[in-house]
């Protein structure tokens, strides 16, 4: 099936384009506006398809967007506090975009920047290229990141994400795709298991406390399948924005597995990254694709990742890259139906 390329305007006076893959149940948009994954076309159970990826009917609705949907973001995907950190012994600061912390690479992270491309017929795959230039929102040295992505005959969507530096930095990427797996409506009746008997707690400012606690006894507890909304009033946030500890970094493991008993569309995550921020759209309130409106708990994401504030918090597994040398990861969403 061959990759559909299609003119989608323009950012900042780059072209902007939006790429279609296909296998015989799915299809899949990209596009280079933040290396985005636009939508997936799935069916359900009765054979009846709808995009279960939120998002937006234009390139203007992702380019005025807050909430990152569908974005590869970097260089450090979640919350590095106080907006700084110190690498070879010199202090960096950030962009403060999260109160006093940095968000998601800053105001003009990798979700704001138009991406070079190829794509692959015979691969069913896009690549995107950017390079992020020295001191870019802060971090330094310049950093040439691509991430692939690849649907498969087995209804998989891999994303492979590499990066080479010019000097010594850190790199934590991620995909901000919200999840709705009927399409629209609330996600509370979703049944979610998470493979993680650990989790990292947090401050008032959404930043690890550097501790870590078992999830057995809480309401994170998702080791067996349960509904997304069972326990979700418990928490202090209005819903889940927590970080759970996969094990170890470079070894691919299953993540989570959701499944949605009206629409019965599965969906499992593996990855080779130690921890996945489980996050229920605590503070979406948009217009998206056709005019509908999506709001909070309407769609939840998985995003594969280090742990937040990583470069500050010694004991966890570091996102240091030096110079020169290569950086790997994967991540693979496996849809299906049950």
């Amino acid at each position: 099936m061959a990759v559909l390329k299609e003119s989608w305007g323009s950012f900042d006076g780059y072209a902007v384009n939006l790429f279609t893959l296909k296998n015989k149940d799915l299809t899949v948009r990209l596009t280079n506006f933040g290396a985005a994954l636009a939508g997936i076309d799935a069916p359900d159970k009765n054979g009846e398809i709808a995009d279960i990826v939120l998002g937006y009917d234009n390139l203007d609705g992702y380019i005025d967007c807050k909430s990152f949907q569908g974005a590869v973001v970097g260089r450090y995907a979640n919350r590095i506090g106080g907006a700084m950190f110190t690498l070879n012994g010199q202090e960096y600061k950030l962009t403060k975009n999260d109160g006093d912390n940095c968000l998601h690479g800053g105001n003009f992270g990798f979700n704001r920047r138009v991406w070079d491309y190829k794509y692959s017929n015979q691969k069913n795959s896009v690549t995107f290229a950017y390079c992020s230039p020295d001191m870019e929102e802060g971090f330094p040295s310049a950093l040439i990141v691509t991430v692939k992505y690849t649907l498969t005959d087995k209804n998989k969507l891999k994303i492979k994400y590499e990066a080479i530096a010019a000097g010594d930095t850190i790199f934590n990427p991620t995909n901000h795709a919200y999840f709705n797996l009927k399409g629209k409506g609330s996600v509370l009746d979703t049944v979610l298991q998470i493979k993680a008997l650990n989790y990292t707690p947090f401050d008032e400012f959404n930043i690890p406390t550097g501790e870590i606690e078992a999830v057995i006894k809480t309401p994170l507890n998702f080791l067996k399948p349960k509904r997304i909304g069972t326990y979700i009033d418990k928490g202090r946030i209005g819903g889940y924005d927590h970080n759970f500890l996969l094990g170890e970094a470079g070894e691919m493991k299953k993540a989570a597995v959701a499944h949605e008993p009206e629409s019965g569309r599965i969906m499992a995550v593996y990855t080779d990254m130690p921890a996945m921020q489980f996050y229920t759209a605590n503070g979406l309130s948009e217009t998206g694709k056709g005019g509908v409106f999506f709001g909070k708990h309407d769609a939840f994401c998985l995003e594969t990742q280090f742990t937040p504030d990583t470069p500050n918090l010694p004991k966890f597994p570091q996102c240091k890259l030096k110079k020169g040398r290569r950086f790997r990861s994967t991540t693979i969403y496996a849809f299906g139906i049950k």
